[in-house]
């Protein structure tokens, strides 16, 4: 999908817009875990999640090769439209999201603040997505998907700063939503040559990729039922698949009350907040304590952004 000189043009301009987040090895994880681990800290840029890189990538392209582009159109639960809010922002792109009914009023609010136009449609991601595709075409504007190119070659700029700036590791858990994240830790842990495991975790309730990758073939489930909305995805994309499929050592499945227990273990041990996405890798790394004992292991904090209420009511009652 993308060479090394290219990821390392797009690490310099993601570090345009904001200079990296760093990776620390914190000394209470490890007690806690049995191992050395390095966690990524993606809930520090300045839309509090990873997709901002995918989103710069791809908002510069389009403001490049198409400047009289009458906006972007895109479906979220929250990371992806504030990214594509800043970056469209940055750039001078108008940006219009779809939320499903029901979604984190924090995250709509953060979306509006970055100046998106905010329309709720649906039950779920994938009905908020069927509608935006809609309007791309009523409304003349760029559908951006969840899953594209550039967003994949943005987000491998946290994977190349993750294996750049830590001591090699034995693995690395990745939580999976559509894939964008994974694949570019793939992608990135290839093309530097290294031999550490890529790990992906998925919700109990929302597995589409480990049904998939059990049975060979894409897998749709009915609902993804998880309060983790980063992973709260029922239909896999085909291409992030193939990716994950060729390049994954195994999935994870951690239950909503095991991403729970991680959120306040990383609150306890390093003061961090973390969504159920980006606390998700914890909650698999603590699963599966005795094989991973000491072991050199990496983590990413995909994101920060969860509703006080969720707060609340998931992790502190």
């Amino acid at each position: 999908m993308f060479s090394l000189p290219d990821l390392e043009a797009a690490t310099r301009l993601v570090h345009e817009n904001f200079p990296g987040t760093p990776q620390y090895a914190w000394p209470l994880l490890a007690a806690r875990c049995g191992a050395e681990v390095w966690v990524k800290h993606e809930n520090h840029t300045p839309t509090g999640a990873f997709k901002l890189r995918g989103g710069l990538l791809y908002a510069e392209r389009l403001k490049r090769e198409r400047p009289e582009v009458a906006g972007i159109i895109s479906a979220t639960r929250g990371n992806h439209g504030q990214s594509l809010a800043w970056a469209g922002r940055r750039y001078g792109v108008p940006v219009t999201i779809v939320v499903p009914y029901g979604n984190s009023t924090e995250k709509n609010a953060a979306m509006r603040a970055f100046g998106a136009t905010l329309i709720e449609h649906g039950a779920d991601f994938e009905a908020a997505r069927e509608a935006a595709g809609r309007l791309a075409v009523e409304r003349g504007l760029e559908f951006a998907p969840s899953f594209a190119p550039d967003l994949v070659k943005g987000v491998a700029t946290y994977s190349l700063e993750l294996f750049r700036g830590a001591p090699e590791l034995d693995a690395l858990y990745v939580p999976i939503g559509l894939g964008s994240g994974i694949c570019g830790a793939i992608f990135t842990r290839d093309l530097l040559g290294l031999r550490t495991e890529i790990i992906g975790v998925q919700s109990t309730g929302a597995d589409c990729y480990a049904r998939s990758l059990a049975a060979g073939h894409v897998v749709v489930l009915n609902r993804a039922d998880t309060l983790a909305d980063g992973m709260a995805v029922r239909q896999p994309d085909p291409e992030a698949f193939e990716i994950i499929r060729r390049g994954v050592s195994r999935i994870v499945r951690v239950s909503d009350a095991e991403i729970g227990a991680a959120i306040r273990a990383y609150w306890t041990d390093t003061h961090n907040l973390t969504e159920g996405a980006g606390a998700a890798p914890l909650a698999a790394l603590l699963r599966e304590r005795e094989t991973m004992a000491g072991k050199r292991v990496g983590l990413v904090i995909s994101g920060g952004n969860i509703d006080l209420e969720l707060f609340r009511r998931w992790v502190v009652d």
